[in-house]
């Protein structure tokens, strides 16, 4: 069976044999960063951290920092009866801790607190009422000082289950000026015309950039229910429209597992499903950003990809370099200098450990310098589809035909199936791989080789 793939120019092919279904169920990490999440050791803690946050304000921070907040449990929210006064109860104790960290980490940057770019992300944040999404926000700007609007971004996720059109502008008046919106029930017949109603009220309350997240794979989802989905994805008309696939997000939808007609499709129809998405997306306008992100060819990411600034973040494509990330809530991943911090994963420990007057760090990572140019390339590839081995070797200091020999061989099998091409002088993916782009930036992945918690020299 041949099924089209998403290309920037003419439509081409990409042979769905069992290689390539192998391929796309161990396409591993979103790198997001580098290393993956996965790959964190608990090794790096509290102190460590500290140690990284005064070497930035030694050597003077003069960029703008960015700020994620997550948010864990939507089902938390307030609602009637003892349940939702549960959730109410539940969803207070956890805001009064995160604004407690807010303040812990407001001290430690003060003199280096700028904004320009914050995500509150999570479940689904819109869970919050607008007052508590106020006090969260009026804490995060006593501690920090955000740009001003124009230069600022900030984005907050919403369900279209969830978010009505009414609140819109509401968010907007918080601050708010993009927004992603999550689409996951293949079912719901009715979203399609939601979604394009909150499309069209997002707009008419100011805000600048609108996403639609679709999942696709889910428990008893069809390529069929697919194409009805993303057809009214197509017909809101968002600025950028991000894939995701349910391999990606099992423990959110285990529920639906295991049900009678609700089994998650196979590799091969989920294959379908994106090459579907990209088809169709590709059809329509977008522009094949990265990986399984599109976006309208006005959006500033399609046209910092024009340009060669786009970047990849822990919140994903990006047109601001990767800044110092300050990240707050139960599990939630920041970078200071060359580390990467991950908070502890539960309830019970994260509120233990602010108690304690202690950042709820449970692990991390200090990157090396292999690690700086891994994730340089990785990002590369991610970005902009292609690789220029002399800027490697003008930023760091390797010969990049030594330093990765092995790397080179595997890429050269790929080569011979069709996925990329090296003239010695740039790495160019195949247009009709670029969803798959992952499978390529693996084989720069040295964690990939070694069980979790090695250290690497």
């Amino acid at each position: 069976m041949v099924v089209s793939a998403f290309t920037a120019g003419p439509a081409s092919s990409v042979e769905c044999d069992a290689g390539r279904t192998r391929a796309l169920g161990q396409l591993g990490p979103r790198y997001r960063s580098y290393p993956a999440s996965e790959h964190f050791t608990e090794s790096f803690g509290y102190r460590d951290y500290l140690q990284a946050l005064a070497a930035l304000r030694l050597r003077g921070n003069t960029y703008p920092l960015s700020l994620y907040v997550h948010v864990p449990f939507a089902e938390a929210a307030p609602g009637p009866g003892a349940k939702g006064a549960a959730g109410t109860r539940k969803m207070a104790a956890y805001l009064n801790y995160l604004k407690a960290e807010i303040a812990m980490q407001g001290r430690l940057f003060g003199g280096m607190n700028q904004i320009d770019r914050m995500h509150l992300g999570g479940g689904a944040p819109t869970c919050l009422s607008d007052a508590q999404l106020g006090a969260l926000m009026a804490q995060l700007r006593r501690w920090f000082s955000f740009a001003p609007q124009p230069e600022l971004e900030c984005s907050i996720e919403a369900d279209v289950r969830s978010v009505t059109r009414q609140r819109l502008p509401s968010l907007r008046a918080l601050g708010f000026n993009c927004i992603g919106l999550s689409v996951r029930d293949a079912d719901a017949r009715s979203e399609p015309e939601k979604t394009a109603a909150l499309v069209a009220a997002a707009r008419a309350a100011g805000f600048r950039s609108v996403r639609i997240e679709l999942f696709y794979g889910l428990p008893g989802q069809t390529v069929m229910n697919t194409a009805h989905m993303l057809a009214g994805v197509i017909a809101a008309g968002p600025d950028q429209v991000a894939l995701r696939s349910y391999m990606q997000w099992p423990r959110r939808f285990e529920s639906r597992a295991g049900v009678p007609g609700r089994e998650a499709p196979d590799s091969t129809t989920q294959l379908d499903m994106l090459s579907l998405c990209g088809r169709r997306l590709a059809a329509a306008g977008y522009v094949h950003v990265g990986l399984d992100h599109f976006a309208r060819p006005t959006d500033a990411l399609a046209l910092a990809q024009r340009h060669g600034c786009l970047h990849r973040t822990f919140q994903g494509y990006s047109t601001h370099a990767q800044p110092d990330l300050v990240a707050f809530g139960v599990s939630a991943i920041g970078a200071v200098g060359a580390t990467y911090s991950q908070n502890v994963a539960t309830l019970e420990e994260y509120y233990d450990r602010i108690d304690r007057n202690e950042l709820p760090i449970a692990r991390g990572a200090k990157l090396s310098m292999d690690d700086a140019v891994r994730r340089s390339i990785i990002q590369m590839l991610m970005c902009n589809f292609e690789l220029s081995i002399a800027a490697i070797e003008q930023a760091y200091p390797i010969t990049f035909a030594s330093y990765f020999a092995e790397e080179l061989e595997k890429l050269d099998a790929l080569a011979r199936e069709g996925w990329l091409s090296n003239d010695g002088e740039w790495l160019s993916v195949n247009p009709a791989r670029r969803l798959l782009v992952r499978r390529i930036c693996m084989v720069f992945d040295r964690y990939l080789k070694h069980p979790p918690g090695r250290c690497l020299p």
